[in-house]
């Protein structure tokens, strides 16, 4: 679980209500009279007191037009799929499909066009009416009225997708299995898979109108094998953008590498070129450019443990300030980790087993990965403790240069080991973004 990513841009901050500053709750004369003749003034006193009248009461007059949460749109098609360096969004889903036993390549290049066609037109704000099953191919309704809302739907492909549809030889290397990890406690039935989606939307009803549509999508074709929901804070929660905290409390995402960085793209995305690895005469992987491999890992927090422990201490096992992420060599939050500093007993400021410490590219021959995780809380476990943490996701062009070696750094000697669990685990290869007219995989399923 290392430091994560969100920098939320202004443009998607609520905009408020553009009415006026009326105190909450406050009533106008003409509103009063208006539900006072609706309702009778019984029926007004009671409301004050009773929930539903007061609610009645007290709403705008006219419906608020969409703020830039709900319009905001992130284009479906382009060079890379979206939801990988688009900004953190507030609701997320994360779900993984095994194709049926009697289904192949044909019905799996079926089923990828149905997805991308629902997903161009929910990305758009259009009602995805190509959904197939017991709805009759009709929009559920369960967003309507709602913009976009920032929605993004990227579709990615587990190793074991390319033998049930006959495509072994064009399996990349890099979705070999990763390696067994001390901290791992993985729960088979909920890792992997032969598809896999995530789904991320500023509103919680847009996602999971999205979520529905492609499960409905789905068919005979393709069976959930895992689900996963998460969140992050909602754009415009602060008064200005800020790097956003994870379960622990902590600034979570000041380390990741930014997209200005002269190697970012051939970091996180698999190059065209000759350079990169993937040849036009390559055939087997020309497929991947553009494309990115996303490590998944639901990392459980045993929230109880950590927030026993003091805030200095937290500090130290971290290696930075809880208040506002600056390392504990001072600075700011972007202040770069000073690892040679050390204190008055001549200890090292940033411990040598703390998590920023550990992490940090500088300290592991370079190797970055984008991290961008949601939170998660899926209730209260028999021992009475909160079942919740990070599913992390992180992309790269090459995980064993990427997510490996960081992970097998920490997993050696993080001080915040103790306080997670690492419960599930994943890895897929997210082809490129479709060009319009075609739908995500087209260049491998039609090879």
């Amino acid at each position: 679980m290392s430091e994560t990513t969100r920098q939320e841009p202004a443009a998607r901050r609520d905009s408020g209500d553009p009415r006026g500053a009326q105190a909450p709750g406050a009533l106008s004369r003409r509103r009063l009279l208006g539900t006072a003749g609706a309702v009778g003034a019984a029926g007004l006193a009671l409301g004050a007191t009773g929930g539903a009248g007061a609610y009645a009461a007290t709403r705008p007059e006219e419906p608020a037009p969409l703020t830039t949460i709900g319009t905001g749109s992130v284009p479906f098609h382009g060079t890379h799929q979206a939801g990988i360096t688009t900004p953190q969004q507030a609701c997320g889903h994360l779900v993984a499909f095994d194709l049926a036993p009697d289904a192949g390549r044909k019905e799996a290049a079926a089923l990828l066009r149905r997805w991308s066609a629902s997903a161009r037109a929910m990305t758009s704000g259009e009602p995805a009416a190509g959904a197939a099953g017991p709805a009759g191919g009709h929009d559920t309704g369960v967003a309507l009225g709602a913009g976009p809302s920032s929605l993004t739907v990227t579709f990615g492909f587990g190793r074991t997708f390319f033998d049930r549809t006959g495509l072994a030889d064009r399996r990349p290397a890099a979705l070999d299995p990763l390696p067994a990890f001390s901290s791992d406690h993985l729960d088979a039935s909920r890792s992997n898979g032969d598809l896999w989606i995530q789904i991320g939307a500023d509103d919680a009803l847009v996602a999971f109108h999205a979520l529905r549509t492609l499960q409905k999508d789905a068919g005979a074709a393709a069976r959930v094998r895992w689900q996963m929901n998460g969140f992050n804070r909602t754009p415009g929660a602060t008064p200005h953008p800020m790097t956003g905290r994870n379960l622990m409390g902590q600034v979570d995402g000041t380390g990741n590498p930014k997209p200005s960085a002269p190697n970012f793209e051939r970091t996180i995305f698999v190059p065209a070129s000759p350079a990169g690895g993937v040849s036009p005469a390559d055939d087997s992987l020309a497929w991947m450019a553009g494309g990115s491999y996303a490590v998944v890992r639901r990392i459980r927090m045993l929230l109880d443990d950590w927030e026993q422990l003091s805030v200095p201490r937290q500090e130290q096992v971290i290696g930075r300030r809880k208040a506002d992420g600056a390392p504990l060599t001072g600075g700011t939050e972007t202040t770069a980790l000073d690892l040679d500093r050390t204190g008055p007993d001549g200890r090292p400021v940033i411990a040598a087993n703390a998590h920023a410490r550990i992490s940090a590219p500088d300290a592991n021959g370079g190797a970055a990965m984008l991290r961008r995780p949601f939170s998660f809380h899926d209730g209260i476990r028999p021992d009475g403790t909160p079942d919740a943490g990070l599913l992390f996701i992180c992309w790269q062009a090459d995980p064993l240069k990427g997510f490996v070696p960081v992970q097998r750094k920490l997993d050696r000697g993080d001080a915040l080991s103790p306080f997670v669990r690492h419960e599930a685990s994943g890895l897929f290869a997210v082809p490129g973004g479709a060009r319009p007219g075609e739908y995500v995989g087209q260049r491998l399923l039609e090879s």
